[in-house]
């Protein structure tokens, strides 16, 4: 087979799995499984051999015309580079992790089939979003992905949380892809084609008029898709869903679109500094938020899905300082070990009973309980503070590497990044550095380390489940100490060695949030009044799945009224002090929202509905009534007797003449 043909059937299988499951759900249940499975991994060997055939040579490029337009052509195109390749195959390894880890968590969920198909299509969009070399082409994926994220966050239906969050992210990204959808269009025109190849030439014949105000429409489609500031308020809630579509959602697909997306139009941004500086600026404020949020946090997901937001402030931040080969690197590694941190919190989920990390910290051997997901998400949480050989190290020191070089003027890129993008991002950089080893220290010890009743024993979880947690563990050790040196090879050839600056003050950063962190734990530990966990109904026959359910409609299932109650030993609470409570609302952003927007547009519509139901509709009913009323005096008045008739005829006749007379008479 060829290349170009290999590369169409990676979003093909999974799309077919999904029609294929959706079909015969019902009907052939026991195929369900093997067709969620199978696709997925068949496009992951399909993806790694287009990306070893590609090998980081010159792009693979294919197009046929889908239609005539008239004007700007739609063509159903490839564009496959390696940075295209690469991230093909990050998406089919957590998508095919994701689907054999959901095969044992959702086993008694009588959803499953619906579940899986959405999967597989979602997996199917974003290839196409990758792999795709037209705009338009693109946009379907990209709105695809919309449309399962709605469904598959709001899984679980039957909780208001889940409908309201489904219903939060579909509009929020909505929201975006307006001004986005009209970036397309304007770029398309100016460029004279849809076509990414014939885009970027445009850009760099000078042939984009309005550069920056095309970058920053574009700008905000992604800030909804990949939840960055202001847009990223959706993203914390979608933890309502299943924590395998949490996983899938924050490591591999949605939230990186949009990153990737800038990536592949990285010089259309370049040409624009006011552009790049508005990037800088979000995705420092993204960086900074988003960790001070995360350490105030009490749900382990939660935790999570803020460290995903800030996590991909980094990767807007080294796009910032027009970095793409940084910002892959980082979307990679961190595609590794955040798809391990959330498939991990499932495990730790369904043996804790309960979300909370307050109810967490109240038990104690946990990590005995479960040993694999204890050393995996280990792994994991090193990885996401920095710490080297991990290889969050490596990506996240590439990213303040790009930032350094800029501030010292030694890039090899050119464009119209400012130094003070370059200070933007590596200050707002060195302090989430720190702000991240601090939260995941946080993490971590209120989760194994708590102390009072055993943890409920459920036993050991099913083997697809734990297999995948060492199956994810090993990239997020080892990639990035090999992919800094294999990457350049697939792009521009740019080195992404960590620099010593950056290297000795990003890890000293990390230390010492990381120190502080485990300090004041001892401290409050030692000092507390602790708050009894008090008896425990554990759910040993429970699926991990339906846990998961109570613990986001309540917490009361598992712990009562406990699981609300502070523990006066977190860490988070004293390191952030009156900044605790602002941060553990997300600053506020939602209520804000609610004021400016939601309320307003509630106003206008209860107005509207008055006016409708109540001068409308009384204005209708008026209207039909009226001829209704003289329809039955007219009835009335036809009695049948031929007298009567004559009678009021006469009677008129009288009437007539009389008036006749007075007016002749006035005249």
């Amino acid at each position: 087979m060829t290349t170009t043909t290999l590369a169409v059937l990676v979003p093909l299988l999974p799309f077919l799995g999904a029609v294929a499951g959706l079909l015969l759900g019902r009907t052939a249940p026991g195929f369900v499984r093997p067709l969620a499975v199978l696709p997925a991994l068949a496009s992951l060997v399909l993806a790694a051999l287009v990306a070893e055939r590609q090998g980081g040579d010159g792009a693979v490029d294919a197009a046929t015309e889908l239609t005539p337009t008239g004007s700007v052509p739609i063509e159903l195109a490839l564009h496959i580079d390696g940075f295209a390749a690469l991230t093909a195959v990050l998406v089919t390894v957590v998508a095919t992790c994701v689907q054999i880890y959901s095969t044992g968590y959702l086993r008694d969920d009588p959803r499953y089939p619906s579940y899986a198909a959405l999967v597989s299509l979602f997996t199917s969009a974003m290839i196409l979003v990758v792999y795709s070399g037209d705009l338009m082409v693109l946009l379907v994926g990209w709105e695809v992905m919309g449309i399962c994220s709605y469904f598959l966050v709001g899984h679980y239906w039957e909780t208001p949380e889940a409908r309201a969050a489904s219903l939060k992210a579909f509009l929020v990204t909505k929201l975006g892809d307006v001004p986005f959808l009209i970036g397309l269009f304007a770029l398309a025109t100016e460029a004279g084609s849809f076509r990414i190849t014939r885009i970027l030439d445009a850009v760099a014949d000078g042939g984009i008029e309005h550069p920056t105000l095309i970058a920053l429409l574009l700008l905000a489609g992604v800030a909804g898709k990949s939840a960055q500031f202001p847009l990223h308020t959706w993203l914390p809630d979608a933890m309502a869903g299943p924590t395998p579509v949490s996983a899938l959602i924050h490591a591999a697909t949605m939230v990186a679109a949009g990153v990737y997306f800038i990536a592949r139009l990285l010089p259309l941004f370049e040409a624009s500094q006011a552009a790049m500086t508005v990037l800088a600026v979000m995705a420092a404020v993204t960086m900074a938020g988003s960790a001070l949020a995360a350490l105030a946090q009490d749900d382990i997901k939660r935790v999570l899905a803020y460290s995903t937001i800030g996590q991909l402030g980094y990767m807007t931040g080294a796009l910032a300082v027009a970095d793409r080969e940084a910002a892959v690197f980082h979307l990679l590694s961190h595609g590794a070990f955040k798809a391990l941190l959330f498939l991990a919190a499932g495990v730790i989920i369904h043996a804790a009973g309960t979300n909370s990390l307050a109810a967490m910290s109240r038990m104690s051997r946990l990590r005995d309980r479960v040993p694999d997901a204890y050393w995996t998400m280990t792994v994991a949480l090193l990885a996401l503070a920095a710490m080297p050989p991990f290889s969050g190290f490596f990506s996240k020191e590439s990213v303040l590497g790009a930032a350094e070089h800029v501030v010292t003027g030694h890039t090899g890129h050119t464009g119209h990044t400012s130094a003070a993008a370059g200070w933007i991002v590596l200050l707002a950089g060195l302090v989430t550095a720190l702000l991240t080893a601090a939260y995941a220290t946080r993490l971590w010890l209120l989760a194994f380390r708590g102390s009072g009743p055993e943890a409920p024993d459920h036993g050991r979880q099913p083997l697809t489940m734990t297999v995948v947690l060492w199956v994810l563990a090993v990239p997020s050790l080892a990639l990035g100490g090999l992919a800094f040196r294999v990457l350049p090879d697939w792009f521009d050839g740019h080195g992404l060695a960590p620099t010593l600056t950056t290297s000795v003050l990003g890890t000293g950063v990390a230390l010492v949030g990381g120190i502080i962190t485990y300090a004041t734990w001892r401290h409050t530990t030692a000092h507390a009044d602790r708050v009894p966990l008090g008896a425990v109904a554990a759910h040993p026959e429970a699926d991990a799945a339906l846990v998961e359910a109570e613990a986001i409609a309540s917490h009361e299932p598992a712990y009562g009224d406990i699981a609300y109650a502070p523990d006066p030993s977190d860490p988070g609470r004293l390191l952030l002090g009156p900044l605790h409570r602002p941060a553990a609302a997300g600053f506020h952003l939602d209520a804000l929202y609610t004021a400016l927007f939601v309320r307003p547009v509630r106003a206008g519509a209860s107005v509207v509905r008055f006016l409708d139901r109540e001068v409308v509709e009384t204005y209708v009913r008026g209207a039909g009534t009226l001829p209704r009323w003289l329809g039955a005096a007219v009835r009335r008045a036809q009695t049948g007797n031929l007298q009567t008739y004559v009678s009021a005829l006469l009677a008129g006749t009288v009437v007539l003449t009389v008036a006749v007379v007075l007016a002749a008479t006035g005249a």
